[in-house]
């Protein structure tokens, strides 16, 4: 077991951003935690588990999301990066769509945000030591046919985000965020609207029908942590080049 470096912990560990990343700091012998509700897809994940605890947790449970992240920190000491990476897109109209949607929308990305934000700060403010990446969007920056309530959701992590990296910034503690454009993963698969996915997938093909390969996001966010501590690089927007909005 190595213990040389310092506990990562990523949320939505199972596929896409989660899952590249996962891969790009396990090659560089950091221990992880890595949560995801479907945790035996990240044991399928070709990582060296040697130093890697996977747990089952919902980020929109604080209490259930806190005990998980303890259990890592027993093992492999303080949290010095968390990726806040878990979030849900469900596309469609606000005159048509079920607001339940529009609920779990706000409760993963905005709340689970806030919730492991405030489970790892602490220390780190003690420690005067620590990064919390959030994944946004382009939709936290500007607005997209379909998707009001995930629009509205991003907006809410840009303005925390940018809030608590001014509140703690004092304290050496870095708060960032990369946020990407359309890329391949797995967000648009639960979504119920078919005029909405039509829509998106028209646009999609516009673009030549690729989209932005998600290793480039994890880099993006590997990047920003392998910066000295004195250094933060806030936000990183990343897109694929034919992407024109």
């Amino acid at each position: 077991m190595n213990n040389s470096k310092p506990l990562v912990v990523i949320t939505g560990a199972s596929s896409g951003f989660g899952a590249e990343m996962a891969q790009l700091f396990n090659k560089d012998g950091y221990p992880m935690l890595l949560i995801a509700r479907r945790v035996e897809k990240v044991k399928e994940l070709p990582l060296n588990f040697d130093n890697v605890m996977v747990a089952k947790a919902d980020v929109t449970d604080k209490n259930e999301f806190e005990a998980v992240i303890r259990d890592a920190e027993a093992q492999y000491g303080p949290t010095d990066l968390l990726v806040n990476n878990a979030g849900v897109m469900l596309l469609g109209n606000v005159w048509r769509q079920d607001p339940n949607e529009w609920q779990t929308m706000l409760d993963t990305n905005v709340m689970g945000v806030l919730n492991g934000t405030q489970i790892v700060l602490n220390d780190m403010m003690k420690r005067q030591h620590g990064t919390i990446i959030n994944m946004s969007s382009l939709a936290g920056k500007k607005t997209f046919v379909n998707h009001a309530a995930y629009v509205a959701s991003k907006f809410g992590v840009h303005g925390l985000s940018e809030t608590i990296r001014e509140e703690v910034s004092d304290k050496n503690v870095r708060i960032a965020m990369v946020a990407p454009g359309a890329a391949e993963t797995e967000l648009l698969t639960h979504v119920t609207d078919n005029e909405a996915l039509d829509g998106y997938q028209e646009w999609k093909d516009s673009m030549g029908g690729i989209t932005l390969d998600p290793v480039h996001v994890a880099e993006s966010v590997k990047f920003i942590y392998d910066m000295p501590q004195e250094v933060n690089i806030r936000e990183i927007d990343i897109a694929a080049t034919r992407q024109d909005s």
